[in-house]
């Protein structure tokens, strides 16, 4: 049996994730920082599976969190097989431009973006190095990463994914050897709770630039987030980000985008 540790896990992706790889029979560890309501609610519907779960409430912007938890899960489970590392968003920042923006706000979005993943990625590798573990990290990015609006607000989140692809080749690159792959996936627009932000005319817009037609759902997302947690299927992935994006990457028309959070 599997163990998998999901961050930002109690909606959206992130829970989808967590009840998929419950209901293939692994214990799940979910994490979040401002939904436990949420987050209980998935361990309820994964220990429907029969599987065991834990709740972390935890700020994964913070180092110490980030070691705890991961210590913690592995305490409790007796090793880590999978860590996804889905926390991540776009806050709301005050108005103004680039050089107005407070510092604290660009640091918050590294931390939150960047930096998490590599927190938690830190102390699951060194388990998995230590107990000989085939395992795998899924860092989930953004297609932010490779394209974005002209609102300055997209500027300190994109610039963290971006560092998140980068760090998602170098770490890939460096733990190969021990048989452990580190991959990403670069999610479009994907309509979760988050898309609730748009007005129904911002979405039928952005939907419209998008080549395949319209947005996703977190079943366009998970089968790819199993797929790379599959030693068999993906071993031989190294360091890759996979965009699911319906085309739009490739397209670039999000750059026209032109509307607020």
């Amino acid at each position: 049996m599997r163990n998998v540790l999901i961050t930002g896990s109690s909606h959206g992706i992130g829970a989808a994730a967590a009840i998929a790889f419950a209901k293939e029979g692994c214990n799940v560890g979910i994490n979040c920082n401002k939904n436990p309501e949420g987050a209980y609610e998935v361990a309820e519907k994964c220990e429907a599976f029969g599987v065991k779960t834990k709740v972390y409430i935890a700020d994964v912007c913070d180092h110490d969190n980030c070691k705890n938890m991961v210590e913690d899960f592995i305490k409790t489970f007796g090793k880590i097989d999978v860590l996804v590392n889905n926390a991540g968003g776009a806050l709301k920042i005050p108005e103004g431009e680039f050089k107005d923006m407070p510092m604290e706000y660009w640091d918050s979005q590294i931390d939150l973006n960047l930096n998490s993943a590599a927190y938690c990625s830190r102390y699951a590798v060194a388990d998995m190095i230590e107990k000989g573990t085939k395992g795998k990290i899924i860092n989930i990015s953004s297609i932010h990463s490779s394209v974005t609006w002209v609102r300055r607000k997209m500027l300190p989140y994109s610039a963290g994914k971006g560092g998140l692809n980068m760090f998602t080749k170098a770490l890939g690159v460096e733990v190969a050897k021990y048989g452990i792959n580190v991959n990403g996936i670069a999610p479009g627009l994907i309509f979760t709770k988050l898309a609730e932000r748009y007005s129904e005319k911002d979405l039928a817009s952005f939907s419209r630039k998008i080549p395949y037609g319209n947005g996703g759902t977190t079943d366009d997302i998970v089968p790819m987030i199993l797929f790379l947690a599959d030693h068999e299927k993906s071993k031989f992935i190294v360091g890759q980000t996979i965009f699911v994006d319906g085309g739009q990457s490739i397209d670039g028309s999000i750059e026209s985008m032109n509307f607020e959070f």
